[in-house]
């Protein structure tokens, strides 16, 4: 099989930045809420990211909070079913579709990177996108035309470990592949809805803008050490770091870019944020 997938188009040679994203409390941007526009803010930033891009992807891979493996692991569906793995919402919520190919000639060429790079890497022909993935790509590409390839994170959860992985996938921007983390930069399901929680998150999310934003050797240094930030433990308890690790593999794939912050808005008496590496 030819893995070089840098011939397949000349309308993607611009080279991709890389994004991480708050993909939202379940199926949020699809149900009433109260206040009603509790997710308003956040729905406009995902609708807005395709027009900042240089071109359209050739494929998306997507880093989930939501999908964690003893090794990394990529789907290699050609047609990926769909994870509903939210509980509680309305019937309709389940009935969510998001018929996007998948492209198990990039699932192999992730497969080969990471194994490159010494990370042991299986590829899963069977598994679907959880919703955070197919939930905030409704949202950044509605009409759902463009390859997706997830990404797990590793059940270790070790920092190193992930910025390393983005690392050996950050060839694939210059092959108009768009690298997304999927998650939130304050996950604590206790806090949400806590104004106690208001001044600690937003001084977690300073910490990280901070981190984002230096040149790449301290990044991933103080990336490597974010247990250690102000209040990390407060916005990500033990066990439920899950959701900042794509992040951490965003920053790797951006490694040498400058990171910058590209969203923040309080919801639910929280500070959430989204982050981009060119």
């Amino acid at each position: 099989m030819n893995t070089n997938l840098t011939s397949s188009t000349a309308t993607h040679s611009a080279r991709m930045p890389v994004l991480f994203v708050p993909h939202g409390a379940g199926p949020c941007f699809f149900m009433d809420w109260n206040p009603a526009d509790t997710w308003d803010g956040m729905a406009a930033f995902l609708k807005g990211v395709a027009a900042t891009l240089p071109a359209t992807p050739r494929a998306i891979v997507l880093v989930s909070g939501h999908w964690l493996e003893r090794d990394f692991s990529v789907t290699g569906s050609a047609r990926p079913p769909l994870i509903h793995d939210y509980s509680g919402f309305p019937a309709h919520t389940y009935e969510l579709t998001y018929p996007a190919p998948g492209q198990p000639e990039l699932a192999g060429r992730i497969a080969q990177l990471l194994g490159q790079a010494g990370t042991p890497t299986r590829i899963d022909p069977v598994r679907g996108h959880d919703h955070g993935v197919f939930i905030p790509l409704k949202l950044m590409f509605p009409k759902a035309d463009v390859p997706v390839v997830q990404l797990s994170l590793r059940r270790d959860l070790d920092p190193a470990a992930h910025i390393a992985a983005g690392r050996a996938l950050a060839t694939l921007r210059d092959e108009g592949v768009l690298v997304v983390g999927s998650g939130m930069s304050f996950h604590n399901m206790r806090g949400y809805g806590d104004p106690r929680y208001t001044p600690l998150s937003a001084r977690f999310d300073a910490w990280l803008t901070a981190a984002v934003e230096s040149e790449t050797p301290q990044r991933e240094a103080l990336l490597r050490q974010w247990a250690e930030a102000p209040h990390a433990r407060d916005s990500h308890p033990p066990g439920a770091e899950e959701h900042l690790l794509p992040l951490l593999v965003a920053a790797g794939a951006g490694s040498g870019g400058v990171g910058r912050k590209v969203y923040s808005e309080e919801v639910m008496k929280t500070t959430l944020s989204a982050f981009r590496f060119d």
